[in-house]
């Protein structure tokens, strides 16, 4: 009788009230209306008010790529606390079958799917026309689902590629920046110049296509005097690169030279009016793969020629003389001998040492600079894996700084991409775009750090902290320039939360930050980036 009094849990009615409770997964790859996000959001809700259910978490990947779960921050965040075995919800409401991603191994949605299942969590499709009910004919449909979707994906990659290649075939640049002494012109579907596209800056309309033109005379005098002295005077690229930067030339992105910048210059063939496509393949999120020469899309003529074609190919031949007859041994050996001299070994110090290949060429013969040298005994002092993870940073801060200009153009700002990457909105406040790189130094917890070089101008440095990987985004940080007084900025985990104001989710919500802070600015910003 005593225990009866005894006030108790009532655990039942918590574990009802848990089963009241639901997730919600959303994800957006393109702008089309039929996948928004808000549409998500809406056919998930109304399925929520029509089962009283209560969504109390929602996992958002915006703008991300359905192929692999690398860059999806809110898909990896939902099967962290799945597995974290203490959810605070046992329904997860998702739109369709697609949405997990379009995978080209189907088993891997499959795989998450299941991972909720164990976990105690019902998956449901709140556009889909069957139960999820673990029925044979659902299992069958789900499966289907999954193949149609990998295989949109598939059907579509062939059709940019092919439309990509015919337009190339024609004569237009199709993405990629413009060498140093050439422009990037925009023309309507009659050929007519609509003006020549700034750094940054990207068609609007699909009947708009891009071609290439030769740049201002002192540039194109550059170019000229580079292919001179490296196929008839026989200056090593490392010479040709120290007398640019001696004489303070700089190259399109406003930075030093380096003998990569110069390899890529002298094997350009648009310097001599040839537009060439599809060297490389980045096929359905797939690593990097050099392509064939006989797979290579020429364009011949398709721009007016900078250097004689003679000179262009006297060039072209002393490259594959000098440096293709090399082994990978002999690349080996000289790498050796350049450790020895120097005592370490940077890619910096590759680029600037005469009689070797350039850093990239050792990236493109043995897969990575670390590779190359772990084959020479020797292990890097300082973390090098930026030089395989620097492009994928770069398409990261390209692709954000692409959503802000879309966003301030939305809201009737204008904006200019400088020199150094930055934009100036209104003619007044700045916005620069750095990436926080992870680093794990041994024995400590992970660090970030962000660098930014110059000082930068007023205004604000909108920052993309990166996973482990350096691959991928964690959150984004929008921090005014004052705070950021020093080039190079390192903090921990527990330090973020000196920024914590600053911090966003989100990119979209970084994004919205940024058109709300240029409203209230209008000063001129002074510096450079």
């Amino acid at each position: 009788m005593i225990n009866a009094l005894v006030p108790r849990r009532n655990t039942h009615l918590a574990n009802v009230q848990r089963r009241l409770l639901a997730a919600q997964y959303v994800r957006m790859s393109t702008d089309k209306q039929s996948y928004s996000i808000q549409n998500q959001a809406a056919a998930i809700a109304a399925y929520a008010h029509a089962h009283s259910l209560t969504i109390v978490r929602t996992y958002s990947d915006e703008g991300e790529s359905g192929l692999k779960i690398t860059n999806r921050a809110g898909l990896t965040s939902l099967i962290e606390d799945v597995r974290s075995g203490q959810p605070d919800f046992d329904h997860l409401l998702v739109y369709d079958v697609s949405r997990w991603g379009r995978f080209q191994d189907i088993d891997e949605s499959a795989h998450y799917e299941f991972l909720c299942k164990q976990a105690g969590i019902k998956v449901v499709y709140c556009a889909e026309q069957f139960d999820n009910d673990g029925s044979l004919l659902s299992s069958i449909i789900k499966n289907l689902k999954r193949v149609m979707a990998a295989e949109y994906s598939r059907e579509l990659s062939a059709k940019v590629l092919d439309g990509a290649c015919r337009l190339s075939r024609l004569g237009f640049r199709v993405g990629g920046r413009p060498g140093y002494g050439l422009r990037r012109d925009l023309v309507d579907e009659s050929g007519h110049s609509r003006g020549l596209l700034q750094a940054g800056e990207r068609k609007y309309l699909q009947t708009d296509h891009v071609v290439l033109r030769p740049g201002p005379p002192d540039e194109q005098e550059v170019v000229r005097e580079i292919f001179r002295r490296f196929a008839i005077e026989k200056w090593p690229e490392v010479k040709i690169v120290r007398q640019l930067n001696k004489d303070g030339v700089l190259t399109l992105d406003g930075r030093p030279w380096t003998t990569s910048v110069m390899h890529y210059l002298l094997q350009n063939e648009s310097y001599i009016g040839n537009i060439v496509y599809n060297r490389k393949t980045f096929h359905l999120g797939q690593p990097q793969k050099l392509n064939p020469p006989e797979l290579w899309i020429r364009s011949e003529g398709a721009l007016p020629q900078i250097v004689e074609p003679a000179l262009f190919w006297r060039a072209r031949q002393r490259i594959r003389d000098h440096y293709n007859r090399l082994s990978s041994e002999e690349m080996l050996k000289r790498l050796r001998l350049l450790l020895r001299k120097r005592g370490k070994l940077t890619a910096q110090i590759i680029d600037e040492s005469a009689g070797l290949p350039c850093s990239s060429d050792y990236q493109l013969r043995f897969g990575s600079i670390r590779k190359a040298y772990k084959l020479i005994g020797y292990e890097a002092t300082l973390d090098c894996s930026y030089l395989e993870t620097r492009e994928a940073c770069a398409d990261m801060v390209v692709k954000l700084r692409g959503q802000v200009i879309d966003a301030l153009e939305g809201a009737n700002c204008r904006s200019i991409l400088n020199e150094h990457g930055t934009l100036i909105v209104n003619e007044g406040i700045a916005v620069s775009f750095r990436t926080a790189r992870y680093w794990r130094p041994k024995g400590r917890k992970p660090i970030w750090t962000v660098r930014h070089g110059a000082r930068l101008p007023d205004g604000f440095i909108l920052v993309i902290r990166l996973d482990e990987t350096n691959r991928a985004s964690l959150d984004y940080f929008l921090l005014p320039t004052g705070k950021v007084a020093r080039r190079k900025i390192c903090f921990s985990e527990k330090g973020c939360s000196r920024y914590r104001n600053h911090q966003f989710l989100l990119a979209r919500q970084a994004v919205e930050t940024v058109v709300s802070q240029a409203s209230k600015h209008r000063t001129r910003p002074s510096g450079s980036a």
